[in-house]
C-alpha cells in the first residue's frame, strides 16, 4: 500500500493483506485487515450481511464500531468518520488483483460557497489530508487441519 499525506511528497509504503474467510454461520465471512512486515497491526473484523438485495454488509470491528459498506457496480464502499477524519474507502477487483483505496477527509468543511440559491446552492468543500492506494494479488490458503 502506498499512504499519501498531506504535505509529503513521498508515500509511505506499508505490505498490507487483506484475508476474507466463510465464517462458522452462513453468509458471515472474517475480515481482517494487517499491516505490517510481520503483521505489527492486525485488525480482525466480521463481515456480516444486512440486506444483500440492496447489497448492504456491515464490517464488525468486534469492539463496538460498526461500519456500513455498500455495492455500488462493482465497488465495495463505505464512509465514516472518525474523530477528525472522514475516511471514503472502495475494494474492487481489476482481474486478478484486489484494488483498495481510501481517502481522508477533514470532518468538517474548510470552505462554504453560493448563496443559499436555486441557481447557486450552498456547498461546503473538505480538506484532502491523505489518500491510500493498496494492490493486492490473491493468495490461496491452504485449509488447516
Amino acid at each position: 500500500m502506498e499512504w499519501y499525506q498531506q504535505g509529503k511528497k513521498t508515500p509511505q509504503k506499508v505490505k498490507m493483506q487483506l484475508i476474507i474467510r466463510a465464517a462458522d454461520s452462513a453468509n458471515i465471512y472474517t475480515w481482517q485487515i494487517i499491516y505490517g512486515d510481520k503483521g505489527e497491526d492486525n485488525r480482525p473484523y466480521m463481515l456480516k450481511p444486512l440486506d444483500t438485495a440492496k447489497g448492504h454488509w456491515q464490517v464488525d470491528e468486534l469492539n463496538g464500531i460498526i461500519i456500513d459498506q455498500y455495492f455500488i457496480g462493482n465497488r465495495f464502499t463505505s464512509a465514516f468518520t472518525v474523530q477528525s477524519t472522514t475516511i471514503v474507502d472502495s475494494y474492487w477487483r481489476e482481474g486478478d488483483k484486489l484494488i483498495a483505496e481510501f481517502y481522508g477527509l477533514t470532518a468538517k468543511p474548510v470552505n462554504t460557497s453560493g448563496h443559499g440559491t436555486n441557481d447557486s446552492p450552498k456547498v461546503d468543500s473538505y480538506g484532502t489530508k491523505s489518500y491510500q492506494r493498496a494492490v493486492m494479488k490473491r493468495r490461496l490458503s491452504k485449509p488447516s487441519r
